[in-house]
């Protein structure tokens, strides 16, 4: 549910109605930070961060980055540090703060399970943003987009307040190196936390069951994710092949055996245009333990994304195409084609490469062992540089500023240029209409339950 699409009022309005409600983890330090500079409207922020428990340490970070009224619109948003393996104490505080306050938010007024979705892509962040998430009492942890092998030990070490340390993906790593985020949840939290439940997504049977075996701590159940779901995609198994149309193709061999994964004796759940009534009757038969919907709550009302983008969604047709090329972690990425986008050429080529959120850098060993930072989409000559194959640029694209811009805060470079949005969904994009309430123009997330669940 890309950044902050599925941010805190959403989650509240699915988990209230009993529900998993689920935040999405990706890029919530800089959230929370825009949020703050955009003066906290309606109070909400300043509401969840008086229950911190570290209250030296929330007004810290209120300080930093609060702006009174909110700041102009024409003016930049302050910068705050990109993430790197040693992080700075201010950047874990401003993490671990901004993930407590939004799943904080997404648990209040009702007893409803909330979950928040990381990507194994971006591990720099992920233990100081689940420590957050656990100290609001976050109900599930789902993660996709890699193998996330060790969240689940890491979710009981943060429990325990036992310190923790993430292994990094380092391109270039010698066999006897090794490369750590290191986190001590003691000096966030003074008791014991709940372990939430992990549910991992995975695209195939051997994914699942490597995972089921491998992991270092329980897995708690699968969300079966298949090519037709927005954002990140499992590329095909073998040598990706493209249509006349430049998509991947997926065929037999991507389609998971689910007799197999019930075998695993785990729930499981069904993802990728599922979010239909028609799709929880087939996905419940085939053994499910329900779906995941993420396309047609990304578009109602609570959604994070910017108003004007929805309604041009909800008023005409619109395109997907499966991009090979325009995220720099290598996976295929849903481009929703919109006006005004970077899906249009003269929208992508006029916008100056720049990596200043850093949240899809690979991580690289240098000559000297230290480590460094590359991204196939900043600019090209700082990517060569850093030993970065010039063929990985083409195409690519900016999704950290891109999906910030799809949700009402693009950054606003020192020459005026506004950066552009990225739009991501799912195949059934095309269908969400059919959740248009007669005579209204748009609809709730409470229109898409009442749909599913009859």
């Amino acid at each position: 549910m890309g950044v902050a699409v599925s941010s805190w009022p959403l989650a509240r309005a699915v988990a209230s109605r009993g529900q998993l409600g689920v935040v999405s983890g990706t890029g919530l330090d800089a959230i929370f930070a825009h949020r703050l500079q955009l003066g906290d409207v309606g109070g909400n922020l300043r509401e969840a961060i008086e229950h911190f428990p570290l209250r030296d340490m929330a007004e810290r970070v209120w300080d930093r980055y609060f702006v009174p009224g909110g700041k102009k619109p024409d003016a930049p948003f302050k910068s705050k540090p990109v993430p790197v393996a040693k992080m700075s104490r201010a950047l874990a505080e401003l993490i671990v703060v901004g993930s407590f306050v939004e799943v904080f938010l997404a648990k209040a007024g009702h007893s409803g399970q909330v979950g928040i979705n990381l990507l194994e892509k971006i591990q720099i962040p992920t233990v100081p943003t689940l420590l957050g998430a656990m100290m609001a009492g976050v109900d599930y942890v789902l993660m996709g987009a890699g193998i996330p092998r060790a969240i689940p030990a890491i979710l009981d070490d943060l429990a325990a307040l036992h310190s923790t340390q993430l292994r990094l993906d380092v391109a270039g790593a010698l066999p006897d190196e090794s490369f750590f985020v290191r986190i001590d949840p003691s000096e966030y939290a003074s008791q014991p936390l709940r372990r939430p439940n992990f549910v991992a997504i995975v695209s195939s049977t051997a994914l699942a069951a490597t995972l089921f075996r491998k992991s270092t701590g329980q897995v708690n159940g699968f969300i079966i994710e298949g090519a037709t779901a927005g954002g990140h995609n499992a590329p095909p198994r073998g040598a990706m092949q493209l249509s006349d149309a430049g998509e991947p193709i997926y065929g037999l061999r991507d389609e998971p055996d689910l007799a197999a994964i019930r075998d695993l004796g785990l729930p499981f759940w069904m993802a990728g245009s599922y979010g239909t009534p028609e799709g929880l009757k087939k996905a419940l038969a085939l053994g499910a333990a329900g779906v995941q919907v993420g396309t047609p709550f990304a578009y109602c009302e609570e959604s994070g994304i910017a108003p004007e983008i929805k309604r041009r969604v909800l008023e005409r047709h619109t395109c997907v195409f499966t991009d090979p090329a325009a995220s720099p972690t290598g996976f295929p990425f849903k481009v929703a084609q919109i006006p005004g986008t970077l899906s249009e050429p003269e929208v992508y080529e006029a916008r100056e490469r720049i990596c200043d959120f850093g949240y899809l850098r690979q991580v690289y060993r240098k000559e000297n062992g230290t480590l460094g930072y590359r991204c196939a989409s900043e600019p090209i000559e700082d990517f060569v540089a850093k030993g970065g194959d010039l063929a990985e640029t083409v195409g690519r694209k900016c999704l950290c500023n891109g999906l910030i811009a799809t949700v009402g805060m693009p950054q606003i470079r020192k020459n005026g240029f506004v950066e552009p949005p990225i739009v991501t969904a799912g195949d059934c994009v095309t269908d969400v209409s059919q959740f248009l309430p007669e005579g209204r123009t748009s609809y709730t997330a409470a229109d898409v339950l009442d749909a599913l669940l009859g």
